[in-house]
């Protein structure tokens, strides 16, 4: 902790947990000033933010204002939601960089809007929950109001997803399969296709959650509580992971707590540290193959279609993917019911004779 004065008013330094608050304390007497200071310490160990001022908070540049926002939030808010904004705010750092936060208008939040959606090819869904937790931050600064009827949200797709044909699925996985800087994309991508999970549960993957003796990976990070789960493992997956292991054990990052898909750039690793993403090496690989535009998600809408056509029921396709709406069951059966449609048409050999092809009306008369 520290006093100081600015012409005849005192003024506080102090650092919590790494992060720096600054403000006046306003007031000219130094006792009062210890015992102000005092109160202040405590706020912010109870996790009520105390950020010098709206005003102070307001030009603080947006990296380090955003830290302040998950450090105050933190015991205000589940740990789920902590750990979803800091996520939503990798890219607005990244854009906003040392940007203060007054200094952000609708014309540049359109901007971000743009590059997010043009630039890194995410849904409009996303961009939405990163507008979210910007416009939290700027509401704490008082900023949001005056900006609010100007932003613009992004429409929302309503589909389910894609799902790859077999011919498709092969010509993506045999163009995978041609580059060696496209190796952790592909085995990403075998594991999405085999075991239904999502990129961020792969992203999260540790050593300590899988298991190539027994076949089965365990699913710790997901977008809730009832994404966690056990998955075996077919031999795709356990290959992929196979050679993820080899990568670990050559860069001495193999240890249980270490990331399956750890960090890099520029060839250094941290395996404390989970891979961001691997959006670039996607894109050209679906390019590459033909399939502009298909999602990384959408291997995962690719597995489940494939286990509902096998005839797997909605249990089984819950207790593998994790997490499913109603609309999302119902979609899945649907699927079923094609695959089973197209199976008994199989059997159809004109039993009934020539006539076997006429109109129903002509049948019940």
């Amino acid at each position: 902790m520290a006093l100081f004065k600015r012409g005849k008013t005192w003024w506080t330094d102090v650092a919590v947990n790494g992060q720096r608050y600054r403000e006046s304390l306003k007031t000219t007497d130094r006792r009062e000033a210890l015992g102000l200071e005092r109160a202040l310490m405590q706020r912010i160990e109870k996790g009520k933010l105390g950020s010098a001022s709206n005003k102070t908070y307001s030009r603080l540049g947006f990296s380090e204002a955003g830290d302040i926002y998950v450090a105050g939030r933190k015991g205000r808010v589940a740990e789920r939601t902590t750990q979803f904004e800091n996520e939503r705010l990798v890219p607005l750092r990244r854009h906003f960089k040392n940007l203060p936060l007054s200094k952000i208008t609708a014309e540049r939040i359109a901007a971000y809007q743009r590059a997010r959606l043009e630039d890194d090819g995410v849904s409009g869904r996303t961009i939405n929950m990163e507008v979210s937790v910007l416009g939290r931050m700027l509401a704490k600064a008082k900023l949001w109001a005056p900006l609010a009827d100007d932003v613009t949200r992004f429409p929302e797709a309503s589909h389910v997803g894609r799902a790859l044909q077999a011919e498709e699925k092969k010509r993506l996985f045999e163009t995978a399969g041609r580059r060696p800087g496209w190796m952790v994309a592909h085995c990403a991508a075998v594991l999405a296709a085999s075991t239904t999970c999502r990129s961020v549960e792969l992203r999260h993957l540790r050593w300590r959650d899988v298991d190539l003796f027994e076949k089965t990976l365990r699913v710790e990070r997901s977008k809730n509580e009832s994404g966690k789960r056990t998955i075996p493992l077919n031999q795709d997956a356990v290959t992929a992971l196979a050679r993820l292991r080899e990568r670990s054990e050559f860069f001495t990052a193999a240890e249980p707590e270490h990331y399956v898909f750890p960090w890099c750039q520029h060839g250094q690793i941290d395996p404390t540290r989970y891979q961001l993403s691997w959006r670039k090496a996607w894109r050209n690989l679906t390019v590459a193959a033909d399939l502009a535009g298909f999602r990384f998600h959408d291997l995962r809408h690719t597995a489940i279609t494939e286990l509902a056509e096998t005839g797997a029921s909605d249990a089984t396709l819950m207790a593998l993917s994790g997490h499913m709406t109603r609309r999302m069951i119902e979609h899945y059966s649907h699927v079923r019911m094609a695959a089973k449609r197209e199976a008994v048409d199989q059997l159809s050999s004109g039993l009934m004779g020539a006539d076997s092809g006429d109109d129903e009306s002509a049948a019940i008369q």
